[in-house]
Formats: structure tokens, sequence, C-alpha cells
């Protein structure tokens, strides 16, 4: 006991008191966040039992992430990044209450859970790249990367806890029970933020023009080899990996015979996959040897959906869905160190702008070209296809590896010391 909690709470991050107050407002905020998406998505399949219109959900929801995350980087280049966090806290509640008290009263119909999907994922558009910028208000730069993992770790332990007891609580108490607890889990996150003291940092002059540093961001992006290949591997696998969650109803009622607890589980079993995966990361000091495991994690990502799409016994598809889990976090959490460690510095924003668009940026499509194969030719048999992309693209990258391998070997030679 003692070892563990020299080893937790001596992290870098936590010697910082304003992170503290954002990791434990956030962490139940976080939760609540999970446990209403996978409530609205059971009550889209259950009103409708379409695997196409969980795909429309879907896309909904994400759709705005994609299409947001430029002006939301302006906004918080330009703006109090603090102040926009609690303005976003407060509409979320309100979004959150309205479903509530829609459910509750039995009033929640397909558009109407349309439209506040299309709400949240405008709110998630704005928060997400706010919130990554939001950390080097909190810690120091020697504190910068331990804040990131920590994000990163708790993220994924939200996605383990809030789904299954999101299942669990549909089953005993209905739906509008997961928005109630994501209404009040603002609470904490808003207090956390207005309890912190943050010295306010120089903003962007709006005389700069981010059309033209955004073309130079791309034209940069595309001509390094490295940071192409990984880019376009991580758009192809997160089409899928990204988007598969919204087809877990269908698995869950269909496949297996069981209902909102089973679907929580499954969405769990994946997320202790991450878990493992970001663990396992977090002890690594250096680059060497994540090539080979970017590489290999899309192939382990598409065998594990191949075995879900065709198990029937609930272990097993658990199981499966734990080697996906892990090996795409393995994947994006691997993706980012790379590109991180080999990108130019005064491009480094626009480079990782670029990496979160090919991670979250994919999933409204995925979403929806999941959702319409799944109407047409069932969900096993568009995961098995999904499966069979992610081992495609593992085999194209694998020509390139050399070229990633010499990029990360001529990185970590620049930094050691002459």
């Amino acid at each position: 006991m003692s070892l563990l909690h020299r080893s937790w709470f001596n992290l870098p991050a936590f010697q910082s008191r304003n992170y503290q107050l954002y990791f434990a407002g956030q962490s139940l905020s976080m939760i609540g966040n999970f446990m209403t998406q996978v409530a609205i998505l059971w009550l889209i399949y259950r009103l409708t039992n379409s695997a196409q219109l969980l795909g429309l959900a879907g896309f909904l929801g994400q759709l705005p992430v994609f299409l947001l995350a430029p002006v939301s980087g302006i906004l918080a280049d330009r703006y109090s990044r603090r102040r926009l966090m609690l303005l976003l806290q407060i509409f979320g509640i309100a979004v959150s209450i309205g479903l509530t008290v829609l459910t509750f009263l039995g009033w929640a119909n397909l558009w109407i859970l349309l439209v506040l999907s299309v709400l949240g994922g405008i709110l998630k558009g704005l928060d997400v790249p706010i919130r990554h910028a939001f950390v080097s208000d909190i810690v120091s730069p020697t504190e910068m990367s331990s804040a990131i993992s920590l994000n990163y770790a708790f993220l994924n332990s939200a996605r383990l806890i809030g789904p299954a007891i999101g299942g669990i609580l549909i089953a005993r108490m209905g739906a509008a029970s997961c928005f109630l607890f994501d209404s009040v889990s603002y609470v904490p996150a808003i207090l956390a933020l207005s309890a912190m003291q943050i010295t306010v940092k120089p903003k962007e002059s709006q005389a700069n023009h981010p059309l033209k540093k955004l073309t130079e961001g791309f034209q940069y992006a595309y001509s390094v080899l490295p940071i192409r290949i990984l880019l376009v591997l991580l758009a192809s696998v997160s089409l899928i990996n990204m988007s598969y969650a919204t087809l877990l109803p269908v698995f869950a009622v269909e496949t297996l015979a069981g209902g909102a607890e089973t679907l929580g589980f499954l969405t769990a079993s994946a997320a202790s996959g991450s878990v493992i995966a970001c663990l396992y990361l977090s002890f690594r000091r250096r680059s060497t040897g994540l090539d080979k495991l970017i590489a290999a994690c899309p192939l382990t990502v598409g065998l594990g959906f191949v075995v879900f799409s065709f198990s029937h016994v609930f272990w097993i598809s658990a199981l499966a869905l734990i080697v996906v889990g892990c090996g795409s976090t393995f994947q994006v959490a691997a993706s980012n160190t790379v590109l991180q460690s080999i990108v130019e510095e005064n491009k480094r924003g626009r480079v990782m702008s670029f990496y979160t668009m090919c991670f979250m940026g994919m999933a409204p499509f995925g979403n929806l070209l999941l959702g319409s194969l799944a109407q047409q030719i069932g969900a096993p048999n568009t995961l098995i296809l999904g499966g069979g992309l992610c081992v495609l693209a593992s085999c194209w990258f694998a020509q390139y590896l050399s070229v990633l391998t010499k990029a990360i070997q001529t990185e970590e030679l620049s930094d050691q010391p002459v």
C-alpha cells in the first residue's frame, strides 16, 4: 500500500493543485458522459430496432467534432480557456437535464434523441480541443507529460466504468437515471474549474491568418513520409474501431440474446483492454519498438473483430473486445508518441490537430458506413469486413516500416547528449 501510495500521489501532475482539482472534477463528469452515450444508443435501438439509425445517431453526434475542431482551436488561442470550459459545462447540464425530463415523461422519441445527439456533439466538438489546450494552463512544462498520460488513463477508465454502470441503471431504473447522473456529474467539474488559480497567458493576435497556417501545416504533414503514413494508417483503422460501438446493441440483443447489462459489459470489455494498454505504455521511456507495435496492432484489432463477429458466447465476445480495445489503444497512443517525437516544434500543434481529425474525426463517417452496411448485410458481416480492412491497412503499412524505424532512430540519436 505504501508503494502504491507513493507511485500514485507522487506523479508529477499531482504536484499541481490546479490539476488535482481538474482530475477530481472531470473524472466523475466523464463517467456521466459515457453513461449518457450508451443510454441514448439503447433508447434509439429500442425505439426503432434499426442498426442504420444507430449509425445515423452516431454520425450526428460525432460529426461536429470533425467540423468544429478548427473553430474551437481559434477560440482556445484567443479567449480564456477556463471560461470557455465553464460555459460549455453549463450548456452540457442543460442538455442532460433536457434528456432527463423528456425521457422521464416518455416524450423522448427518435427525432428528439437525434436533435439532442447533435447538440451534445456540438458541445463535444467545441470542448475537446479547448480541453487539450487547457492542460498547459494548469501544469508546468515538466508536469505536462504526466498530466496527458493521466488524462488518457481516466478517460479510458471512464469508458470502462460508465457503460457498465449505465447498463445496470438502464436495466434497473430506466435510461432517465443515466441522464440524471450525467446532469449531477457536471456540478463537481464546474466547482473545480471555478476554484482554480490560473495565470493568464498572452493570447494569439487576431491579425494572424489561421487558414494560411493550416495550409502550411497540411503541406508539411503530407511531405514528410513518416508523418503521412502514420496519419493514413490511423484514419483507415479509426474508420472502424472508432465506430463499431454503435453496433454493439445489435450484438447484445440479437447475437448474445442479452439486454442492457450485456451491452454495458461489452462496452466495458473494450475499455478494459484500453486501460491495459495504457498501463503498459505508461512505463515506457523510449520510442524504440513502437514502430513494430503500430504495424502489428491493426492486424490484431482486425482479427479481434472477426472473432467477435462469429462468437455467440458472451465470454468469447468479451475477450475479443478486450483484444480490440487493447490493440486500438496501443496503435493510437503509440502513433501519438511517435508523431510528437519526430514533428518539428513549430508545426506540432497543426500536426496534432490532423492526428485528432484522423482519430476522432473518422467516427461520424464510420458510424454512418457501418450502420448502413449492417442494415443491408447484418452487423456480424459488417464487422468481418471492417476487420479485413484493418488487416489490409496493417499489410500496407508494413512496407513502410523501415522508413518509420529510421525516423525514430534518427530522432533518438539527436536527443542523446553529445
